[in-house]
């Protein structure tokens, strides 16, 4: 059963040290495509680091691994992905006006990659 969640891109640290390296590293490529859940969402949805889940809105949708994000860097009901492909599947084209779609604060939803076969 999909969950609702708001989705926050973001770039990381170790996103900029291995973008140094190439966007085709591995290192790179592992870092924007690995999705971070809230410790207590991991437990009630009773997800397992390395665990493949899907992520949709209205504009599109991407399947990844998540972990579990540290400490209290992420509430519950939120999710972080380093931005690159799978952030961008979810923007839509809107720009208000600016010439930037919004990227930050995506309504989406969250299932097992199992439950959505």
């Amino acid at each position: 059963m999909a969950e609702p969640f708001i989705l926050i891109p973001g770039r990381t640290s170790q996103q900029g040290t291995t973008l140094n390296e190439g966007k085709y590293t591995e290192g790179y490529r592992v870092e924007i495509s690995t999705l971070q859940v809230a410790p207590e969402d991991m437990q009630r949805l009773e997800l397992e680091d390395g665990d493949l889940v899907r992520v949709y809105n209205d504009v599109g949708e991407f399947t990844v691994p998540c972990i579990t994000a540290r400490g209290d860097e992420l509430p519950p009901g939120m999710l972080f992905i380093s931005y690159g492909d799978n952030s961008s599947r979810l923007m839509g084209g809107d720009t208000q006006g600016c010439g930037m779609p919004d990227s930050k604060g995506l309504d989406v939803f969250l299932e097992t990659a199992k439950a959505s076969e």
